[in-house]
């Protein structure tokens, strides 16, 4: 039988599902799996998983205060459900986000993760076996630094400048996801392209971030997201991880052709940028000065919370 793609890659990178559809994992065999609020409203929504959002609904029922508040933690819990279920599938680890619309408080940010390990403790899934995602911002960042140096390892995410890789990794988090797809689209409707895999700008912020982690000995994994089609992927093979979504691992399990590593270490280290500044005045004026990251961030920060905001108002319906 012919090796497939996806099978390729493996060798050479460890490959996330981007879903909170357990019955698309199952079927490619992920190491890790990421969610987002996204992926969370959309799993909510399908028939298959009714008996997981009823039985956070019913725990809410039985919770006294306000309804928004609860509303709010029954999210909470149907986050983490998900999660817990998906740690049962995959052998490594879930990403599990806090809310979008805590990614300018630091200390709220803090105090959600702690409750989203403990809800994760109480069904007896360990710390080891979670990421805690948070938005990519100044303050995101900070939140993690505070969680990193209590155990709870962190994913950063919505990254779309090198500035906000290099904060990341020098307040210790332990993975960062930058967005591929949605550089792409920035720089499509600003009027440029046509892109090849090789040209894509997604890409090659991707690798550039990787180099310059390589170069300065920064051990925050690397794991590209957000991806439009295979040849982003394909295009970074041998990055340390990439989070792909079921529709595009089925089409690199399908292909049998030749896949090369693009990405490799010690080559990378000799390409990388000198070390920048990461203290809060020059992170801020760097992401100010770069236009696409400014914009995709803001943008994805308010599509997160809008799905966040359709998930409380569904689970608001259902409880009554």
């Amino acid at each position: 039988m012919a090796t497939s793609k996806l099978d390729r890659l493996r060798d050479m990178t460890v490959v996330v599902a981007d879903t909170g559809d357990m019955e698309a994992i199952r079927a490619f065999r992920p190491t890790d799996c990421t969610t987002n609020p996204t992926l969370i409203l959309k799993a909510a929504q399908m028939p298959a998983y009714d008996a997981i959002v009823e039985d956070a609904v019913r725990w809410g029922r039985g919770r006294g205060g306000a309804k928004d508040a609860v509303v709010a933690a029954v999210c909470d819990r149907l986050a983490v459900s998900f999660g817990a279920e998906l740690t049962k599938i995959v052998p490594g680890r879930v990403s599990t986000e806090v809310d979008a619309d805590l990614s300018f408080d630091t200390a709220a940010s803090v105090a959600k993760a702690r409750a989203i390990v403990a809800d994760y403790a109480e069904r007896g899934v360990g710390r080891e076996r979670i990421l805690i995602k948070l938005a990519s911002t100044w303050e995101g960042i900070r939140a993690a630094e505070i969680l990193q140096r209590e155990g709870i390892d962190c994913n950063l995410t919505l990254l779309f400048s090198l500035v906000q890789a290099a904060a990341a990794a020098e307040a210790g988090a332990f993975l960062i996801s930058p967005f591929v797809g949605r550089i792409l689209d920035w720089n499509v409707k600003a009027g440029g392209g046509p892109y090849t895999a090789e040209t894509d700008p997604g890409v090659l912020s991707v690798r550039r971030i990787f180099a310059y982690y390589k170069r300065h000995g920064l051990g925050t994994v690397v794991m590209g997201a957000s991806f439009r089609n295979t040849g982003e992927i394909e295009a970074l093979a041998g990055c340390d991880r990439l989070t792909i979504a079921p529709a595009l691992l089925e089409q690199l399990a399908a292909d049998t052709g030749d896949l090369p590593r693009r990405l490799d270490p010690a080559a990378a280290a000799k390409d990388g940028a000198d070390r920048i500044a990461t203290d809060e005045a020059s992170f801020r004026f760097a992401l100010n000065e770069d236009a696409m990251a400014t914009e995709k961030l803001a943008e994805g920060i308010r599509l997160f919370a809008k799905d966040l905001r359709a998930l409380r108002e569904m689970v608001a319906q259902r409880m009554g």
